[in-house]
């Protein structure tokens, strides 16, 4: 098991804070809505030879201040770039899940020669549907309601699979309920507003594993292989009794498929 370090760090763009793990090529880790860095920590904690993995916490969730102007997803995806500024990275593999993918679709289009390589997993390239944005809207007034606990009690349902045990669902739920309210709406309000990245699968010419549980019901495995049929470098590992948080629900089949695709690179 390798060790896992936390840091923190001024950055052009405020400071930034993160779990990291191993040495050598860099991987970072892009959380899930609303959780934070801490939901890879199955990941971190099995590092391939060769490999440093970084899991920031994106703005407003874990220790990273949330920081005066509202974020979208351009703002989360600079912030990486400017923490990879500040770690001396030029370029590395991109990982992002759910919310984390929508950040990786955003860093592609602002600058795609710093992805090493790109990892989507349990997301998907689409903007929100009217209905879509109107179930946000309704988390938005849930939330400033009942508070993070109330999300976490809608959505631990959705981002699970039937097949959780108990400590995973308590896991996901204590994660939920600590975020910071404001941090969780600014990213609601981040993913109603974000584009459609499905002109841009086209486009990605590195190369891109597409991961999802096969439980999956928020991003149904049928999406991820539409959006691996576009993308020209990749291919599509499904995780098999895996929904949502398929990292989380089968850490170590998840694991495995990352560090087959890491270190097929190499």
């Amino acid at each position: 098991m390798t060790t896992i370090t936390a840091g923190e760090i001024p950055t052009a763009r405020g400071t930034m804070a993160w779990l990291e793990s191993g040495a050598g090529w860099p991987l970072i880790l892009l959380h899930a809505f609303p959780l934070n860095a801490a939901m890879w920590r199955p990941q971190l904690a099995r590092v391939p030879d060769g490999w440093r993995f970084i899991a920031p916490h994106l703005r407003g969730f874990g220790t990273t201040p949330l920081g005066d102007q509202p974020p979208s997803m351009d703002t989360y995806a600079a912030d990486v770039g400017a923490l990879m500024d500040a770690l001396s990275l030029d370029t590395a593999v991109i990982a992002g899940l759910s919310m984390g993918g929508y950040v990786a679709f955003a860093m592609y289009r602002a600058a795609p020669a710093r992805l090493a390589g790109l990892v989507l997993a349990d997301t998907r390239p689409q903007a929100d549907t009217p209905d879509g944005r109107a179930g946000r809207a309704a988390m938005r007034e849930l939330l400033a309601r009942d508070g993070p606990r109330a999300v976490a009690a809608q959505m631990l349902p959705k981002l699970l699979s039937g097949g959780a045990g108990p400590a995973l669902v308590e896991l996901v739920r204590r994660m939920i309920e600590s975020a910071r309210p404001d941090g969780i709406d600014a990213a609601i309000v981040a993913m109603m507003a974000r584009p459609d990245s499905t002109p841009d699968l086209g486009r990605i010419s590195c190369a891109t594993l597409v991961v999802a549980g096969d439980q999956d019901a928020i991003t149904p495995p049928a999406e991820a292989q539409a959006m691996q049929a576009v993308i020209s470098r990749s291919r599509l590992t499904l995780v098999e009794d895996g929904g949502h948080l398929a990292n989380l629900e089968q850490p170590d089949a998840f694991s495995r498929i990352l560090a087959d695709f890491l270190l097929a690179r190499l």
